[in-house]
């Protein structure tokens, strides 16, 4: 094995960015749900500040997973089956609600992401016409940045079109940190977002732990630890 085999073994796995992105999502979460509306505010905004650095590597494993995938259909299926399946958790959580229709999660806006550049692909590869295919493939990201807009998915068009950039420059990882960075910067308005981009860049393209399941059952049953939580501090009714 040559040194850049080697360095590229030391990096870091899907499966290890994956576990970065859980925990940060749930710091994010523990705050949203259990301390918003505390005494607590200095933590509070510590942990939606270090909840920042979830998405990003989300969206990122997203088009990972959508160039490593053998079934595209499958896969978006999966994301669309979660997100419904999570609805109720979410609004528990979020919102203290089993249905709250003005926002929904992010499973959702992964999903369709996943639609548009899976679109995006299809056009690229069909259209034989470069112009007509750089055409087609910005009113299609632009109609994946409206609906998701229109359900009030969790990041909505913003979240879309980061997921449109990263596959976009994704074979060029600097490029695509510093154009998806730039995006989160701007869009999120806090640096912290920034630090997602560290584990990203130490990527090695491994899967890493067999846990391709574990946050798609993570996400529903946190949110739902996290309402009982709540109830049972009196924090809702």
């Amino acid at each position: 094995m040559d040194a850049a085999a080697l360095n590229q073994k030391k990096g870091m796995s899907g499966s290890t960015l994956k576990l970065i992105a859980i925990i940060t999502m749930f710091i994010d979460h523990f705050g949203a749900v259990l301390l918003e509306n505390s005494s607590h505010q200095v933590l509070y905004f510590t942990c939606r500040f270090i909840g920042r650095i979830a998405f990003p590597i989300f969206c990122f494993l997203l088009v990972e997973g959508f160039g490593k995938t053998r079934c595209l259909w499958k896969y978006e299926l999966r994301l669309f089956l979660f997100a419904f399946l999570s609805e109720i958790p979410f609004d528990l959580a979020i919102f203290g609600t089993i249905w709250y229709p003005k926002y929904q999660n992010v499973f959702f806006t992964m999903a369709i992401g996943l639609l548009t550049i899976t679109a995006m692909e299809r056009i690229a590869k069909r259209q034989e016409n470069r112009r007509t295919a750089q055409v087609l493939s910005v009113v299609i990201a632009a109609a994946g940045c409206v609906l998701a807009a229109l359900l009030k998915t969790d990041y909505g068009a913003f979240g879309v079109l980061v997921i449109v950039i990263m596959y976009l420059t994704f074979a060029d990882r600097k490029t695509m940190t510093w154009a998806a960075g730039a995006a989160f910067l701007i869009g999120e308005l806090m640096p912290t977002v920034l630090l997602a981009f560290i584990p990203i860049h130490f990527y090695n393209g491994e899967r890493g732990l067999k846990i391709k399941y574990f946050f798609y059952i993570f996400y529903p049953a946190h949110l739902l630890v996290l309402y009982m939580l709540s109830r049972a501090m009196g924090l809702i009714a």
